[in-house]
């Protein structure tokens, strides 16, 4: 397969490596329903649960979430594990609730105040404090933009507003530390791209969408929440981002940085979930001033800390073949399982399916109702 480096756009991914680009935009089963790609790994499952005489041990792998962060978590409760000495490592945020008696723009100032007081300031990013998959996420650089988000919310939930990171290069990191263990180890780095067209004096927004090989296939994603802009016309050498969130489903670039694993960066993990009690297995969404400095476990961020449910995206690399796909998602889940079954061994009780059911419908009837992303 050919494989092409290009150079990033000023301003844009600042700090990734350059992006490689390959002559397939998309992987063939890159956006295959969640069912198709995980129907391997369910009759693992099955099997798994009859050597361990437990369907339901995947849930209390980190013992201190609830589900083991499986479904239903609360983004903040999370973050608020850290303890004090290893909060500088995180995106410091507030956590805000559209009340249903007061208006929006009161909800909007009353969570400004509460952001203000941290000593931060806009621009920021509001994101649901549950929710998955970049849903609801968008960027505040104003308060007027705050209060459309807010009027978008659903009420009585609660979002996050947290500080935007001083870093572009953005990357999903994955990590696991077996119970008892003082060390534990990083299993997958995915480096996370912005998207975006170049324009040419000419072309409109909506036209460089279509005429670019990866953008086009995903002009579905795209385009919506670009409405306003269809017709701009973007001056020539102007990078025009066309995602902010680094999700996948949201049309972000994913691509495999396996090869910048290093032990530094394991160690660094190490002191900051020394912070977090109990916790043995997710991904890390992280910041980062440039890819040197992350191989050194220096100058990140973390965005948020994800559990039991979390992928080892770097699977969405277009260069991945699917047999090494499905093969990823069947071990990291045979982990699941044997860490689960360590912490039952040391006391804890596993949820019932019922739990898990309930927390299902409670984070899916929220999703709905979130606003779109950026």
């Amino acid at each position: 397969m050919k494989i092409t480096k290009v150079a990033l756009p000023a301003g844009i991914n600042e700090g990734m490596p350059p992006l490689e680009i390959t002559e397939k935009p998309v992987s063939f089963f890159e956006f295959w329903p969640a069912w198709a790609m995980y129907m391997p790994v369910f009759f693992q499952c099955l099997g798994l649960s009859v050597k361990y005489r437990n369907v339901c041990l995947p849930l209390i792998a980190n013992p201190k979430i609830p589900l083991s962060g499986m479904v239903g978590e609360s983004k903040a409760d999370i973050l608020n594990q850290a303890a004090e000495d290893v909060r500088s490592y995180l995106c410091e945020y507030v956590t805000s609730t559209n009340e249903a008696l007061l208006d929006d723009k009161t909800n909007a100032q009353n969570t400004l105040t509460d952001y203000h007081t941290k000593g931060l300031q806009l621009p920021a990013v509001a994101k649901p404090d549950l929710g998955c998959r970049g849903v609801g996420v968008r960027l505040i650089e104003t308060e007027d933009q705050l209060i459309h988000y807010i009027s978008a919310f659903p009420k009585s939930a609660r979002f996050l507003l947290q500080e935007k990171s001083k870093y572009q290069a953005e990357a999903g990191v994955f990590y696991i530390r077996y119970p008892g263990e003082k060390k534990g180890k990083i299993i997958s780095i995915t480096l996370k791209y912005t998207p975006w067209v170049i324009g040419d004096g000419v072309s409109t927004l909506k036209q460089l969408i279509m005429a670019d090989p990866r953008a086009s296939l995903l002009s579905h994603v795209y385009l919506p929440r670009h409405k306003a802009n269809h017709d701009k016309v973007i001056p020539e050498g102007e990078a025009f981002r066309i995602a902010f969130a680094g999700s996948h489903s949201g049309g972000s670039i994913f691509r495999d940085g396996n090869r910048y694993i290093t032990e530094a960066l394991a160690e660094s993990l190490d002191t900051f979930f020394d912070g977090m009690p109990e916790f043995h297995y997710g991904r890390l969404d992280v910041k980062f001033k440039n890819i040197d400095d992350l191989m050194k476990g220096e100058n990140f961020q973390i965005l948020e800390v994800n559990g039991a449910s979390s992928e080892a995206t770097h699977i969405w690399d277009s260069k991945t073949k699917l047999p090494d796909a499905i093969k990823v998602l069947m071990n990291q889940y045979r982990t699941l399982y044997e860490i689960g079954h360590l912490n039952r061994k040391a006391g804890y009780q596993t949820p019932s399916l019922s739990s898990l059911y309930r927390a299902w419908r409670e984070e899916k009837s929220w999703v709905v109702d979130y606003p779109s992303m950026d």
